[in-house]
């Protein structure tokens, strides 16, 4: 399928990244790559090698002081503690790597603590290192963020604005009329079905089937979905479609359903961007970004049906206890609710009891 060439793409883009780094990592995590090739993803992969470099840059400094990355060897990795791991949790608070002055909240050691100990973990297995000293560390704690959405009246306002671009700067004018129709039918969609901003940008025309009002997604890990939506986000749809047909600067070969300004898919990027610009004109103190707009999705759906397996199953959520945490927890509408329901004081009887 045509969809495929997009996903095939990117791939090979983060194939060819993860080759470079390694290029900057000791030799034996190109066995480690290999080994776990088969049970990750090439985003997943590639995101281990950007933590694995500031891990290994972080032991050449502070315990084997002057020893370059590439002299680091596999008994060199048996030496490390897990107090050695710990130390490196604390570094990242505060850190210096290629020039720059970087931190790391919870949530981001968390991550990192999580590709040094799936480094340490392949080696202990098959028996290259006789203890696996990363299982000994604990995770940080993350405390719950605050979930952001938009509530109803910000939900029209925002599909509104996208739509006549009320708000936007006089520069920014003259972009909008030449992208109103296709930003409307993105933030339809993202407000309509909860896609994911890297399964949207990877639409193609023969991704959607109007008459069944539904689409074919690639969701993480590559397993397809089908996802429907409804005749308010078919409208929007059905709108931008008809502007690319009468659009004769589009090259025939070009599959990609949304695109840019120079006629070609459009990136992660300039979605973020184009709703940043008008989320932010829509609802001032809230900072929506796409992945905002599929929390706003799912608590709607989650109020509609009350049927958290129905939400994990229409966002892609492999756990349900993942959907618990963002979506059950918006109950704070239901407790201002239930708020009067329970009474302190005997109620005083009404004249029919009399």
């Amino acid at each position: 399928m045509k969809n495929e060439n997009y996903y095939t793409k990117r791939n090979i883009q983060d194939l060819d990244k993860i080759s470079e780094l390694l290029e900057q990592l000791p030799y034996f995590c190109e066995q480690y790559f290999v080994g776990i090739e088969t049970r990750t993803s090439c985003q997943t992969r590639l995101k281990y090698a950007y933590d694995l470099r500031i891990f290994f840059d972080y032991l050449c400094k502070k315990k084997f002081k002057n020893k370059d990355v590439l002299d680091f060897n596999i008994e060199d990795l048996a030496s490390i503690t897990h107090t050695d791991i710990e130390f490196f949790l604390s570094y990242l608070s505060h850190y210096r790597f290629n020039g720059k002055n970087l931190s790391c909240d919870e949530r981001a050691k968390a991550r990192k603590l999580s590709a040094v100990r799936a480094l340490f973990k392949y080696f202990f297995n098959n028996g290259t290192i006789p203890v696996d000293n990363s299982a000994k560390v604990s995770t940080p704690k993350l405390h719950d963020k605050e979930i952001i959405r938009l509530d109803g009246e910000e939900i029209a306002d925002l599909i509104e604005i996208t739509e006549n671009g009320n708000g936007l700067t006089k520069h920014a004018i003259g972009y909008h009329n030449k992208t109103k129709v296709r930003d409307t039918a993105i933030i339809s969609l993202f407000l309509g079905t909860g896609i994911r901003i890297s399964e949207l940008v990877g639409l193609d025309n023969d991704s959607f089937d109007f008459d069944e009002k539904s689409f074919i997604v690639t969701r993480k890990g590559g397993n397809k979905a089908i996802l429907y939506f409804s005749d308010e986000v078919k409208y929007a749809l059905e709108e931008y479609l008809a502007e690319k047909l009468n659009d004769n600067t589009i090259p025939k070969d070009e599959p990609a359903f949304f695109l840019s300004l120079q006629r070609k898919r459009i990136n992660v990027r300039s979605v973020e961007n184009l709703v940043k610009k008008y989320s932010k004109i829509a609802s001032p103190l809230k900072k929506i970004t796409p992945h905002k707009l599929r929390s706003t999705y799912g608590t709607q759906l989650y109020n509609k049906t009350k049927d958290i397996y129905i939400v994990a199953d229409v966002l892609g959520h492999r756990d349900v206890n993942t959907t618990k945490k963002h979506y059950a927890a918006i109950s704070e509408e239901n407790r201002k609710k239930v708020a009067d329901l329970v009474s302190l004081r005997k109620e005083e009887s009404t004249d029919d009891e009399n």
